[in-house]
């Protein structure tokens, strides 16, 4: 009780009641803006908030741990909308006919959430999860069922669902790796240009045929494993790591890896890598993007070009490499040499020509 009052009044220290509205309920006409006295809707304890962040020249929406001196983002709104990121005159609002919008000086409201009924109000819970209610006080929407690039403790990944990494560390729309959770009961990593099958996979939990209705679960110990139903079919992390003190979250990162993380309470120190889906960063298919292929260098990834060719773009190696050279040129036996390239071959061609 004492640890827990502790890490209570710690969190409210990092807040400035000028940027920040500590009510977790959230009436009809509630609203926010990036620059205003309300920038973000705290959840009780004020770990989690909802509301916007910086992004780019502007400002996005999303959830984050406002906890902790670092923003963590854990769930990130509109990433398919490329006005996503607005200017500061932009209004975040709970409308009075039960919206969740956004709205700019000038344009179109930006809907959320796509809702069934209107809302009646909403709530920041203390889980991480953004929910909002009907008249009867019944969940109608909430963000766990429309998980982004992570997974919460208490969250669950189901069938037909998937992740998706961000683009970037600074750019949280839609990135190239995702982790699915298929029909089949397999739990599978693709890069977006790939087929779906099981030779384009570069990471995959093994269970498919075992039916449709497994789903992908993390618990407050950080234990990571597949439910089928009311039975563990596969254990990806042991679990068994402190409840008490410790907050965990697993996400596909931007290099196509998905990691199991933990963070002390007390906001000391980082993020630490407690479970990876794979120790080479080269397995991602799909990281260096047509004509180019990885290596190792000092334990991180490094993208090259085939010989002819060169970067799309330097910062961007998920675009692959375009060839500087000219058809004609090709003809020049004396120019053409063969040569070795290492940490090239792959079981498939990357595409068939016909």
């Amino acid at each position: 009780m004492v640890i827990s009052i502790f890490f209570f009044l710690l969190v409210s220290t990092l807040h400035t009641p000028s940027a920040q509205q500590t009510n977790s309920n959230i009436s009809l006409g509630s609203s926010l803006t990036p620059t205003g006295t309300h920038s973000s809707w705290l959840s009780r304890s004020g770990l989690y908030a909802f509301g916007f962040y910086k992004e780019a020249d502007g400002y996005a929406v999303g959830i984050f741990l406002a906890g902790f001196p670092e923003k963590t983002m854990v769930w990130t709104a509109l990433r398919d909308n490329p006005q996503r990121v607005v200017p500061s005159n932009t209004t975040l609002l709970l409308s009075s006919d039960g919206r969740l919008l956004l709205r700019p000086t000038q344009g179109q409201d930006m809907y959320i959430a796509n809702l069934d009924q209107p809302a009646s109000s909403a709530s920041m819970l203390d889980s991480g999860n953004f929910v909002l209610y009907n008249s009867d006080q019944q969940i109608i929407w909430q963000s766990f069922e429309h998980p982004t690039n992570t997974l919460l403790p208490g969250q669950r990944l189901s069938n037909g669902a998937e992740l998706v990494s961000s683009a970037s560390e600074t750019d949280h729309s839609k990135g190239i790796f995702r982790l699915a959770m298929q029909g089949d009961g397999n739990l599978v990593q693709y890069a977006d240009d790939n087929p779906r099958t099981t030779s384009m996979a570069y990471w995959a939990s093994g269970t498919n045929g075992v039916g449709n209705n497994v789903t992908l679960n993390l618990d407050d110990g950080g234990y990571l494993y597949l439910l089928n139903s009311s039975s563990v079919l596969i254990n990806l992390t042991t679990g068994g790591y402190p409840k008490k003190g410790m907050m965990y979250l697993m996400r596909i990162d931007v290099d196509g890896i998905f990691r199991l993380y933990a963070h002390s309470s007390d906001q000391k120190g980082n993020w630490s890598v407690l479970w990876e889906s794979s120790t080479d960063k080269c397995d991602p298919k799909g990281l260096c993007g047509l004509n180019g292929f990885c290596t190792m260098m000092d334990r991180e990834p490094l993208c090259r070009c085939i010989p002819g060719f060169d970067f799309v773009d330097p910062g961007k190696w998920s675009l692959g490499c375009e060839r500087y050279f000219t058809a004609p040129s090709c003809k020049d036996k004396e120019a053409n040499v063969m040569m070795p390239l290492p940490s090239t071959w792959e079981d498939h061609s990357y595409k068939v020509l016909s």
